[in-house]
């Protein structure tokens, strides 16, 4: 089952993949080159990078409105309905598989074929299934194929849908080959499986500028935290001998003495190794120094957007953390550090989602928070808490996503929620799943982050861990920003009076493929949180159901039952805080926010320009990075290779041969008067020499 599971999406992708291929030559079967147009239909690429990322229109036009629409590529139905079918069957055979290893207890390990033998490195291809892979099939499976029946509508127009749909199964395939591994080497290969498949998608519409540099920063900020983790798995297997992760975690309480020397410096071992790998997590899962990336992969389409910050990628570092417990319980340190990015993340994304104005980047910046409080509850030891906000984390945010698609689609492309507004009685059905996923998001009791979010505060203020104050205040802090910055979107978008007429008059709702997974949606958002809080939260119930698959700080489930009644009920005075200012700010007294932000110039552009984090990277790294490069080029590379090389001594040899040859003409008169010039020389240089001596 759990083959079927894993194969099924790349079975999917390959389909979807031959039927872009040919559809491709189909629609070019010479092979020439054709006037070169955009993946909306456009001969400008500069228009496409004037207009937002997605592609509907009523008329017969392109993605963006302008000009005919290309033609779709043969068999596009075809790719989206084999890769949607095949997503759900592997949906419904993943709850099947949590049902059987969560509640029954058949975990399974199913070795697959070799893969790597050199010396001490023997890998295998093995499926990992236990409770915490189970719970990570559930979401991916289920979001992936909810965002696959959702594209169908959403592109209607694109004409590279199967291009599209064969990305998006490779990237769900990639996870789940993530999630299963059985070894470190196989984790690494879905890890950067992952990182591939957001690089095609984020740069899906390549003719974009702005979608190109997207992917090339998401691929490049995740190399560097991709070098972290690549280093831990080699300090791994330098202890270990081993990457597999039975062997590792047997001799794990073993590594707790030994240290790692390099040049000089003597480290503890499993707080480096640990550190490296959390180094990783922070580039995959956005934590503060490498976020940059999450907001501007908004430029791929909207359904990308749902699933990286939903099931996939993002959730790929929490996942591995969960993972490697056994290694980070026994690195107290390093669940320091990993508290205090987690609590940083947690309000420096939140105060950045106060000020944005792009709906998407709003909810970008609430993945960023959320993924914060996670990685709070993994550096509390509450590995199963962390996993639960991950677990219904995924219904609300992919709701939300696919909700702000709906909204796009009914603006006609418009993003800019200060462009909004009254939109409730246009599209009343999409009005409501948000105000659903945004309950869900700021905690409102009974919704589904309602439990696992006031759980990550309460294991932050029960841990022993030397940042949980710290990481308490700002996980409080942050709800109730997270209050505020939700309820504005609500109120921009949905209340008020229409800010833009035209658009507002022609906005409908979304075609039916998009509206029955946002309902789905609406409905986990709800039902994910209260039935599964004894399995997640619950001393007794966690120990049952994810048994050996985590490994917990053995007190922090009980500490957490223990909490000051007040502070209990503290995330949801902050929650109930943040509406009241947010209805206040944009509802009662809409004038306040531009005065407040006329008062305060200098922290409204600080959040608007995101701590200028990207100026500041641009200063430190990306210009000095492009200085070296040019002067490689123009002064190694042109002047002194080139110089010297091709255009200096080679080139000086070759015009004096060139010269030389010139003398050796074949006609005898030229010789014999060479010959007269000679003996000319010579007896003048005898007179006159030797007259001198």
């Amino acid at each position: 089952m759990v083959q079927a599971i894993v194969f099924l999406p790349l079975l999917g992708a390959i389909l979807a993949g031959l039927i872009a291929l040919f559809g491709a030559h189909a629609r070019n079967p010479s092979g020439d080159t054709v006037e070169h147009h955009d993946d909306h239909g456009h001969g400008d690429a500069h228009a496409a990078a004037a207009h937002d990322d997605h592609g509907h229109d009523d008329h017969a036009h392109d993605d963006h409105g302008h000009g005919p629409v290309e033609p779709a590529a043969a068999g596009s139905r075809g790719a989206e309905l084999i890769t949607t079918a095949l997503l759900f069957v592997a949906a419904a055979l993943s709850w099947m598989t949590l049902v059987d290893v969560g509640f029954n207890g058949h975990d399974a390990r199913i070795q697959l074929l070799p893969w790597i033998f050199s010396g001490d490195l023997q890998v295998y291809w093995t499926l990992r299934v236990d409770t915490l892979t189970a719970v990570m099939l559930v979401v991916v499976t289920t979001v992936s194929s909810l965002v696959h029946l959702y594209s169908i509508g959403y592109m209607d127009e694109d004409p590279n849908r199967p291009r599209f749909f064969g990305y998006l199964s490779l990237f769900t395939f990639a996870m789940l080959m993530l999630v299963t591994a059985d070894n470190l080497v196989q984790l690494f290969f879905g890890w950067e499986g992952v990182g591939l498949a957001s690089y095609l998608l984020i740069g899906f519409w390549y003719q974009k500028p702005s979608a190109n540099a997207a992917a090339i920063k998401a691929f490049v900020v995740n190399r560097v935290g991709d070098f972290g983790f690549a280093l831990g798995i080699f300090a791994i297997f330098y202890l270990t001998n081993s990457t597999d992760f039975e062997t590792i975690f047997h001799q794990a309480p073993g590594l707790t003495a030994k240290t790692i020397d390099f040049l000089g410096w003597h480290a503890d071992a499993l707080t480096l190794t640990c550190l490296l790998l959390f180094m990783g997590a922070m580039g995959k899962s956005a934590q503060f120094l490498l976020h940059t990336w999450l907001p501007d992969a908004m430029e791929g389409p909207t359904p990308v957007s749902a699933l990286i910050h939903a099931a996939t990628m993002v959730t790929a570092g929490v996942f591995m953390v969960a993972r490697l417990s056994p290694l980070f319980e026994l690195a107290p340190n390093a669940q320091a550090v990993v508290m205090f990015f987690g609590a940083t993340t947690a309000f420096f994304a939140a105060t950045i989602g106060l000020v944005q104005n792009d709906i998407k980047r709003i909810v970008a910046y609430s993945t960023c928070s959320q993924l914060g409080y996670m990685f709070v509850a993994m550096g509390a030891g509450a590995y199963s808490v962390g996993m639960f906000h991950l677990f219904t984390h995924a219904f609300f945010k992919a709701l939300l996503f696919l909700g702000s698609g709906s909204v796009i689609y009914a603006m006609h492309h418009e993003q800019d929620i200060r462009n909004m507004g009254g939109l409730w009685r246009k599209i009343p059905y999409t009005f409501g799943v948000m105000t659903v996923g945004t309950l869900a998001l700021t905690g409102f009791p009974l919704f589904a982050g309602y439990f696992s979010k006031d759980a990550i505060i309460e294991s932050a203020y029960a841990s022993h861990n030397p940042f949980s104050m710290y990481a308490y205040l700002l996980t409080i802090a942050a709800a109730g920003l997270t209050s505020f910055y939700s309820w504005r979107l609500v109120f921009k978008t949905f209340f008020g009076e229409p800010h833009n007429q035209e658009h507002y008059e022609a906005a409908h709702e979304s075609p039916i493929w998009m509206l029955i997974p946002i309902g789905v949606l609406a409905i986990g958002s709800i039902l994910a949180g209260f039935p599964f809080k004894e399995l997640f939260t619950g001393p007794h119930g966690v120990e049952e159901f994810f048994r050996e698959s985590v490994k917990m700080n053995p007190h922090i489930l009980e500490d957490m039952e223990h909490m000051p009644p007040l502070l209990g009920w503290l995330p949801f005075i902050m929650m109930a805080l943040g509406f009241v200012v947010s209805y206040t700010f944009y509802i009662r007294k809409p004038y306040l926010p531009v005065e407040l932000a006329n008062t305060q110039p200098m922290l409204y552009q600080f959040l608007l320009n995101k701590w200028y984090f990207d100026e500041l990277y641009d200063v430190i790294f990306v210009r000095p990075a492009k200085w070296i490069g040019y002067q490689l080029w123009k002064k190694g590379d042109g002047f002194i290779i080139d110089g010297l090389g091709p255009d200096g001594i080679s080139a000086r040899v070759l015009d004096v041969t060139r010269n030389v040859v010139k003398i050796q003409t074949g006609y005898l008169y030229h010789y014999a008067f060479a010959m007269l010039i000679g003996a000319a020389g010579l007896i003048t240089w005898f007179m006159f020499g030797f007259g001198g001596q």
